[in-house]
């Protein structure tokens, strides 16, 4: 098995159990301290292919063929789908969402990710203090 395929492989496992304890209903309020490891990881891991294919490299993938524009697709609708879920929760611990967007835009969900945990961490803040 190739690097590729193991890592492809890990991202599945880790996706189906991520879903399945969302799914269990044990997720309570968000933890910033995961979603600020997760974009730190994840940003970790990006400067890889950064530095070896440089920033702009993802685009060849996406531009080759059918499938790469459709997995663009997915993860175009992936991030809205989560800056919609996010925005209401946003603006009740007021969070302007608006500044955030940039990294989203420039890292996808390495952005993501940040953006989350500063929601999460003032939403734990708002709760403390109610």
């Amino acid at each position: 098995m190739t690097t590729f395929e193991m890592l492809f492989f890990a991202g599945a496992i880790a996706g189906l159990l991520f879903m399945g304890r969302v799914a269990s209903g044990r997720t309570g309020m968000g933890s910033w301290t995961i979603s600020a490891l997760l974009a730190a990881g994840f940003l970790a891991f990006s400067l890889i292919p950064i530095v070896r294919e440089g920033p702009t490299g993802f685009v060849a993938n996406h531009i080759a063929n059918y499938w790469g524009v459709q997995v663009w697709y997915d993860l175009v609708f992936a991030i809205n789908a989560a800056i919609f879920l996010a925005a209401p929760r946003a603006r009740r611990v007021g969070m302007h969402i608006g500044p955030w967007l940039i990294p989203v835009l420039l890292l996808g969900s390495i952005g993501l990710f940040a953006l989350l945990a500063r929601l999460f961490w003032l939403e734990r803040n708002a709760a403390t203090q109610a």
